[in-house]
């Protein structure tokens, strides 16, 4: 019973034991803060919690975070967009490539023009190698699209 009794007292004790502070202006014009009350004239009591509150990020520090979740954002965006520019670049090489094998592949009178301006007919042997180089320029280029 008596530990009742002293627990009660202590919660109805315990606002009391707050922080008093009092503001006034003193005779020379200064404004003065303090636990004493004034010698003599008028007064303001201020309440002062005394909790260990955690004060959030300052306004600079938030704007700090939204700039750099705006650049991250920005950055992301930039990168997706040369990701699918060179998707693209690749399935364009990718097409040339397989449409300069089908040339070799389907064969016929294929040629090529000299320093002259005049057409030269290939052989069947640089046919061949021309096919085989292109086929490997074409698995290359396609092996990624």
């Amino acid at each position: 019973m008596k530990r009742i009794i002293v627990l009660a007292l202590a919660c109805a004790v315990a606002p009391l034991a707050g922080a008093q502070l009092y503001k006034y202006v003193d005779k020379d014009g200064r404004t003065v803060y303090s636990d004493q009350p004034p010698p003599a004239g008028e007064s303001k009591q201020l309440h002062v919690n005394t909790g260990t509150g955690t004060a959030g990020p300052s306004y600079v520090a938030r704007d700090k975070a939204l700039d750099k979740t705006r650049q991250a954002e920005k950055d992301k965006e930039k990168k997706k967009e040369i990701g699918e520019e060179n998707a693209k670049l690749a399935q364009q090489r990718c097409a040339q490539a397989t449409e300069s094998y089908h040339t070799y592949q389907e064969g016929g009178r294929l040629f090529r023009t000299n320093e002259k301006g005049e057409r030269e007919f290939l052989s069947d042997e640089e046919i061949e190698a021309a096919r085989v180089k292109s086929k490997q320029e074409m698995d290359e280029a396609c092996k990624s699209s």
